[in-house]
C-alpha cells in the first residue's frame, strides 16, 4: 500500500484539506472497523467464549506488543495509557514519591501542557524546583542543558517540538542528564508516525506518547515506554489487579517492567485501533510515509517566505509554523475554504501539519488560501 492508496480510506479526507495532524487525526475506516470489532467481539462474543476480562488482557498484549515494535522496544518495556499526559502524569507520579524541596525538574520552555503541568503541581505541593530552559526559534542550547543539570532529579524533554517542528538533540541530553545523575522522559508524542523511531537509541529512562496525531488512531491509544532496569525501583503512583503479578496473593508484587504503571479495567477498543493503525503505517513503510513528509513540507514551505517561516527551512517534521498578522482569523478565514490548521499560543502564529496522506493540491490549496 502507499500514502495515496491510504489516504482513500480515510472518510475525514474526502472533503476537507485537513492539515493539523500535530493535534489530532481522522483515521482510516479499518482502524475504526478494527476498534468496532473489539468492541462487538468483547460484548457479544466473550462473555460466551473466553470471558471478558481474559478478552481484554489478549488486546492489552497484543498492544503492548505492537508498540513495542514500532519503538524499538520490548513488550514489558510498554505500559498503555490513555494519553501522554496520562503517561507523564504516571512517571511523575512513581519518581517524585520521595521528593522535595532538594529535588529539582528541568523542562524546556516550548514543552506542552502536558510537560508543564504535572511538574507545576509537584512544585506547588511538595516545593521541588521546575528550571525552565529557554530556547530560540526552537532550538535548545547544551550548554544550558549542562549549566542546569547540577542537582537535577529529572529532565521532560519533547523529542519534537509541538511550536516549531524542530528535533531536540534528545540523545546528547540524555548523556548530559544521566552523567549528572538525573532520569529523563521524553515526550514523543510528535515523533511515531512520521517515520521510524527507536526508543534505544535515545537511552531515555521513559518515553511517552499516543496514536491519536500521526499513528492514526483514536483517542485514547496512549502508551509509554519504561526502562527495566529504571522499573523496577519505581512504586507507580496508583495500583490494581494490572499493576501486580498476582492480584490474589495475600501481599502484592509490582509485575516487572512498565506494567506495573497500568492499573485495572479499560476499554481495549482504542488500543484494537491502534494496533491496526500501525499495521497501516507499517505496510507503507515508515521511512517512505517521512520521506514524503519532507517532500511534501518542502512543497509548503517553498512557498513561504524566510521572513514568515518560523520553523527551519531544512526538513525536520511534518510541523510547519508561520507567521500572520492575526493567527485566530487566518485560521477561520482557511476554514472558510474547508483548510484545517491551527493557531499556536506560543509563537503568536499558525501552524501547518502536514502527513503522507495529505496530497500536493493539499498543500497548494493551503497555500493559495494564504495568499488571498
Amino acid at each position: 500500500m502507499d500514502p495515496t492508496a491510504l489516504r482513500e480510506t480515510i472518510p475525514g479526507l474526502e472533503s476537507d484539506v485537513y492539515c493539523n495532524w500535530g493535534a489530532s487525526g481522522p483515521s482510516p475506516r479499518r482502524v475504526v472497523e478494527a476498534a468496532e470489532s473489539a468492541l462487538e467481539h468483547h460484548e457479544y462474543a466473550a462473555p460466551g467464549d473466553e470471558g471478558m476480562y481474559p478478552a481484554a488482557l489478549d488486546a492489552y498484549d497484543e498492544a503492548r506488543a505492537a508498540v513495542a515494535d514500532l519503538l524499538g522496544a520490548t513488550p514489558d518495556e510498554i505500559a498503555l495509557t490513555e494519553s501522554t499526559t496520562d503517561g507523564i502524569n504516571r512517571i511523575a507520579g512513581a519518581v517524585s514519591l520521595e521528593w522535595d524541596e532538594d529535588d529539582a525538574v528541568v523542562r524546556t520552555d516550548l514543552e506542552h501542557a502536558a510537560g508543564v503541568l504535572p511538574w507545576q503541581r509537584l512544585e506547588r505541593q511538595r516545593g521541588i524546583d521546575v528550571r525552565v530552559l529557554e530556547t530560540e526559534r526552537g532550538r535548545l542550547d547544551l550548554e544550558d542543558v549542562k549549566a542546569a543539570a547540577a542537582d537535577a532529579s529529572l529532565f521532560c524533554v519533547s523529542s519534537l517540538t509541538w511550536t516549531h517542528g524542530t528535533r531536540l538533540p534528545v540523545s546528547e541530553i540524555v548523556d548530559i542528564a544521566h552523567d549528572a545523575g538525573a532520569l529523563v522522559l521524553v515526550d514523543a508524542v510528535q515523533a511515531p508516525g512520521q517515520g521510524p523511531v527507536d526508543v534505544t537509541e535515545w537511552d531515555a529512562d521513559f518515553v511517552v506518547g499516543a496514536g491519536h496525531k500521526w499513528l492514526l488512531a483514536p483517542f485514547g491509544s496512549g502508551f509509554c515506554y519504561v526502562d527495566e532496569d529504571v522499573a523496577a525501583d519505581l512504586v507507580p503512583p496508583a495500583i490494581g489487579y494490572r499493576s501486580v503479578k498476582d492480584p490474589d496473593a495475600t501481599e502484592y508484587q509490582y509485575a516487572a517492567g512498565a506494567r506495573r504503571f497500568e492499573v485495572a479495567t479499560a476499554s481495549p477498543v482504542p488500543h484494537a485501533g491502534l494496533v491496526e493503525a500501525i499495521d497501516c503505517l507499517e505496510e507503507i513503510g515508515l521511512e517512505t510515509v517521512r520521506d514524503r513528509i519532507e517532500r511534501l513540507t518542502d512543497r509548503l514551505k517553498a512557498g513561504i517566505s524566510d521572513e514568515r517561516l518560523l520553523s527551519p527551512r531544512e526538513f525536520e517534521s511534518g510541523l510547519v509554523t508561520i507567521d500572520v498578522d492575526d493567527p485566530e482569523a487566518t485560521v477561520e478565514r482557511l476554514a472558510a475554504h474547508d483548510i484545517t490548521i491551527r493557531s499556536l499560543p506560543y509563537p503568536d502564529a499558525i501552524r501547518i501539519s502536514v502527513h503522507a496522506v495529505n496530497t500536493p493540491a493539499d498543500v497548494d490549496a493551503a497555500l493559495e488560501a494564504l495568499s488571498l
